[in-house]
């Protein structure tokens, strides 16, 4: 539905009036006295007035193109980000060589203790030898204590049957005596 007469010159007029207020309300932008040249005045009073185009259908208003909001700086983002990246990089080197400083620690004392149960094997094998020599010192002896258990134990045998008999012959000799 295309505005015709009265109706497109009151939307052109409402078009224009903002940027006509907006150069009216901001007499700075048109001033030179903040270090802008007399081009950049021209420029921003030909930004302020300009005027919406018209279409070749009874005067419809065209939409303009949206303008992206201005970029940060792009040098002042990538600084950053860098610097980020090295406090980054930084803390995971830092991490890594304290692991590597722990595993140094755990390792020498890891072999600390290694060392001392050396001292301590090396401590038991020269007892287990000097154990070993003793008992190699008392084994005759420990012999005779065995062959004095052995003729022990045939000694005993030997009274036990001693004693059978000597009871069968008291009881022959009673029974001899009562005839």
């Amino acid at each position: 539905m295309a505005a015709t007469g009265d109706d497109a010159a009151a939307m052109d007029s409402i078009s224009k009036a903002p940027a006509a207020r907006l150069v009216s309300q901001n007499p700075s932008a048109n001033s030179s006295t903040h270090g802008e040249g007399p081009e950049d005045a021209v420029e921003n009073l030909a930004v302020a007035t300009k005027k919406p185009s018209t279409n070749s259908d009874g005067g419809v208003e065209t939409a303009e193109e949206a303008v992206e909001p201005a970029e940060p700086d792009i040098n002042e983002l990538c600084t950053d980000m860098f610097d980020k990246m090295a406090i980054f990089l930084q803390g995971e080197l830092t991490a890594t060589c304290e692991d590597y400083r722990l595993l140094e620690n755990m390792n020498k004392l890891t072999s600390l203790k290694y060392m001392e149960m050396k001292d301590i094997s090396i401590n038991i094998s020269r007892n287990l030898q000097d154990l070993n020599n003793k008992y190699a010192s008392l084994q005759p002896y420990l012999d005779q204590i065995n062959q004095i258990e052995e003729q022990v134990s045939a000694l005993e045998q030997a009274a036990y049957k001693l004693d059978a008999y000597s009871k069968k012959l008291e009881a022959r000799f009673k029974k001899l005596e009562k005839r």
